[in-house]
């Protein structure tokens, strides 16, 4: 990781992740080196797919929507790549467990945190349903009222999210457990470890992402370094500096939010709400009509890739609920782990 001020460093999770055939300790089957390129190859073709087509593509909410759709199809690829590895539970070490848990709850925490951005969003466009009903009305007082949503409106945006806030922390925990630990004499041990390099690496990216994006801080941003030898790393590679680049432009361009479709609705209030205070005179007003309909269509936009953003979201919290719960049931099966720790509360730790 590196923040802005922080030079790069590379990050490698056990001695170096692409060096898993070796003439010490277990070599990789044929079918254990397949089931490692396959999944590996399928990472670098999400990875492609996610190229933002342009700059404008960059942070907005259907590009944010394919990001964190291609993370759930990434996190069940390592889940499918388990089980076809036919590695129970039981033979895990205790350390890959203790990793696996750890970074469970830190998604769970970071889920949270988006959802309860993505719920202050749709609440705000609660207040701009308000702006658009009062200009349809014919009362003398929708003009006042009107300004009063909307400053409301910008005030409600504009305020600090302390879950929001919470991710820096969160991610810093994310990128410590990029150093995995070692295995000996598992060849098995081996694919699995490399495979959930690359599924946390892309994570911790993409999660970095919209913590920036949520938060408005250039802070959230991360720049992970990975070796080139890695079969993934190049499209890893251009799409972290492409995405991340614009990123920065937008986060230093002094805009009110870095979120396209929220950009293109403050556009629209910044041009209607003089209008406003001129009085009904204007309500005919062609021009007035055109910035209200604007605005209507503007935040329709917004609403609706906002719902589809949150499902993303709620969707990948799922997915990782759903495995770390899998995880503890069958460490309470197997009676590898106390049965206090397999019948923790999960919600109760990540504070549902």
């Amino acid at each position: 990781m590196s923040r802005p001020q922080d030079p790069h460093r590379p990050f490698f999770p056990f001695g170096n992740p692409f060096r898993l055939i070796s003439p010490k300790g277990s070599r990789l089957s044929q079918r254990l080196l397949s089931l490692l390129i396959n999944f590996e190859e399928s990472l670098a073709e999400r990875l492609r797919k996610l190229m933002p087509k342009d700059k404008d593509d960059v942070l907005s909410l259907s590009w944010m929507r394919l990001a964190m759709e291609s993370l759930c199809e990434t996190h069940n690829g390592i889940k499918n790549l388990i089980t076809e590895l036919e590695l129970p539970v039981s033979d895990w070490d205790e350390k890959w467990i203790d990793v696996y848990l750890d970074v469970s709850v830190n998604l769970l925490d970071i889920c949270i945190a988006f959802s309860s951005a993505l719920t202050k969003l749709g609440q705000g466009h609660l207040l701009l349903q308000c702006v658009l009903h009062n200009l349809d009305s014919s009362s003398p007082r929708q003009f006042e009222r009107a300004r009063s949503s909307l400053d409301s409106w910008r005030q409600h945006i504009s305020s600090k999210n302390p879950r929001v806030e919470s991710c820096c922390s969160i991610l810093d925990n994310l990128v410590g457990s990029l150093d995995l630990p070692k295995v000996k004499n598992s060849a098995k041990g081996k694919v699995l470890m490399r495979a959930m390099y690359g599924v946390k690496v892309v994570t911790v990216f993409i999660c970095s992402v919209f913590a920036a994006a949520f938060s408005g801080s250039v802070k959230n941003l991360l720049d992970l370094n990975v070796s080139d030898t890695l079969p993934w790393a190049p499209a890893f590679s251009a799409l972290q500096a492409y995405v991340n680049g614009e990123t920065r432009n937008l986060l230093s361009s002094g805009r009110a939010t870095v979120l396209n479709e929220l950009e293109a609705v403050d556009v629209s209030i910044k041009k209607l709400y003089p209008m406003t205070q001129k009085g009904a005179d204007l309500v005919e007003g062609e021009l007035f009509q055109r910035s209200v309909s604007d605005l209507g269509r503007k935040a329709d936009n917004l609403s609706q890739g906002l719902d589809e953003l949150t499902k993303a979201v709620d969707g990948f919290f799922k997915i990782v609920l759903g495995g770390r719960d899998a995880l503890l049931c069958n460490l309470r099966a197997t009676g590898t782990v106390p049965d206090l720790m397999a019948g923790s509360n999960v919600e109760q730790q990540v504070g549902i």
